[in-house]
């Protein structure tokens, strides 16, 4: 059974690279960047999961460390000229003008810093529950927006930041997503796994078994926070330029609405639910512009894909309430076992009608 297991694993896997090799050759640059941002939402929305769906804390905080991994990413990425270019009215700091570092060390750098910020920020924040947490959380992502928006000599304020790098590629995007998910698998059926899902089942009967509470919590808030920002940086490396509008609570929402659509701590369910609403928020996108059927001239209005996107959701949403997967995870056992089990109820069906 595992080595059966463990063959069709690896056959998924080289089927993944198989389709990224074609993706990187065959598609065009809308298509590829589609992809992209499908597995960076997916980085993105694993680790809010691992904040809000594992441990059970409601955290609204998520946009504060993008933005610190994408603005981090983005100035150590940067050569001087393109600096000097950016920071016309105000020079840049002096240790930033001339540091240019490659672009994995970026990123780990990005992941280093906001998970230290988060560090900082949960060490008071973590001590409240529910709503205050949620209410906590979401000031500090909004002074984090608030200071990038006026540091001018550090991050070009509102002016934001342009000429950054174009590295993001498939291969980048698609390793990173893959690297997370294996981290995530082992953070979770991890021993610091349990405890977090015991923490967030019942806090003072885990607390009564001897685990550390505030640590624990902590732990997850950092961990999360260091994917957030190594997505961040993918985020802005990808894009090419960023500034602080992009980091509002709109975009802690749209990670949230992921992780609520495919299931609070279920890592099958995020992947599945990142993909479907990237993909479809931009398969959508049609509505928005004029139409012609069947000789018809339908004139669009702008607005329109958000309104069918929003009600496709309420849809989804109301008949699956736990999300697409709930709490569950994929595995080939639970998949054979789904395909015996329609062909008993198949099987059944007809000995009833003989």
């Amino acid at each position: 059974m595992k080595k059966r297991n463990l063959i069709l694993t690896g056959i998924s896997f080289v089927v993944l690279i198989l389709f990224l090799i074609y993706a990187d050759k065959n598609f065009d640059p809308y298509k590829t960047r589609i992809l992209n941002l499908c597995a960076i939402y997916a980085v993105l929305a694993l680790s809010m999961n691992l904040i809000n769906g594992f441990t059970g804390l409601f955290s609204l905080g998520h946009a504060g460390f993008i933005a610190i991994g994408a603005y981090t990413t983005a100035l150590l990425t940067m050569s001087p000229e393109t600096k000097a270019q950016n920071f016309f009215m105000q020079p840049i700091a002096a240790p930033l003008a001339n540091i240019q570092l490659p672009f994995p060390i970026a990123l780990i750098v990005a992941g280093i810093i906001s998970a230290f910020l988060a560090y900082l920020i949960g060490a008071p924040a973590l001590r409240l529950k529910g709503d205050y947490l949620a209410i906590a959380t979401l000031g500090f992502a909004e002074i984090i927006r608030v200071v990038i928006n006026n540091t001018q000599s550090i991050t070009n304020g509102a002016l934001g930041l342009k000429g950054i790098p174009v590295t993001t590629n498939i291969w980048w995007s698609f390793g990173v997503f893959i690297v997370t998910v294996i981290l995530m698998v082992s953070f979770v059926n991890s021993s610091f796994g349990r405890a977090l899902k015991a923490i967030r089942e019942d806090e003072i009967a885990a607390e009564s078994m001897g685990i550390n509470l505030f640590r624990n919590k902590t732990l997850a808030f950092s961990i999360g926070a260091f994917f957030a920002g190594v997505g961040g940086g993918l985020l802005a490396n990808s894009l090419g330029t960023i500034d602080p509008t992009m980091f509002k609570f709109m975009l802690t929402f749209n990670i949230l609405l992921i992780i609520v659509l495919g299931g609070m701590g279920s890592i099958t369910g995020t992947i599945i639910s990142s993909f479907i609403i990237t993909i479809a928020g931009e398969a959508l996108r049609f509505l928005d512009e004029t139409i012609t059927i069947g000789g018809y001239r339908i004139q669009g209005v702008a607005g329109t894909r958000m309104v069918v996107f929003s009600a496709l959701l309420m849809i989804a949403v109301l008949f699956f309430s736990k999300g697409l997967m709930g709490n569950r995870e994929f595995s080939w056992n639970g998949l054979f076992g789904f395909f015996k089990n329609i062909g008993r109820s198949k099987g059944g069906s007809q000995d009833e009608i003989a």
